[in-house]
């Protein structure tokens, strides 16, 4: 079952690539494209299991994802992808669509050196914010003006 699945996510990974427009999947397998985020702020955290401060401050990204001027994604720093991805954010209770690496590199988006790290974007997609630690819905929100 946890093959095929993985079949039909990479399968329409390769449909939605010849579509033109630049499109990812999430670890649900459902596709986000540029046009997605247009006229939305978006925030880009990333997480790890081990990381205890990441942990802490997922509830509060859960929270920030349900704005609808605000599109939330994460990024697992240990490169966990496919099934293995879905089960962990699942057993996390990460709400938001948690992407991989071509997402990232889209946007140009450095390997951060510090746990959590979260990158805030305009609704332009212009880079406004790199933030280094735990972040909160308020001090999120307070950026988003």
């Amino acid at each position: 079952m946890r093959t095929a699945l993985l079949g039909v996510i990479l399968g329409a990974g390769v449909l939605l690539a010849g579509c033109g427009e630049e499109r990812w999947l999430d670890h649900r397998g459902e596709s986000v494209s540029r046009a997605d985020l247009q006229d939305r702020w978006m925030v880009v955290n990333y997480w790890a299991e081990w990381c205890a401060p990441c942990r802490h401050e997922l509830p509060e990204f859960n929270s920030l994802a349900k704005r609808p001027n605000v599109a939330v994604f994460g990024v697992n720093y240990d490169g966990i992808s496919g099934n293995e991805l879905h089960e962990l954010a699942d057993e996390m209770d990460i709400e938001f669509a948690v992407m991989g690496q071509d997402f990232v590199d889209s946007f140009g988006l450095e390997r951060p050196q510090v746990l959590p790290t979260t990158y805030v974007f305009n609704p332009d997609g212009k880079l406004l914010h790199s933030l280094a630690g735990p972040q909160t819905e308020e001090t999120l929100l307070a950026l988003l003006e």
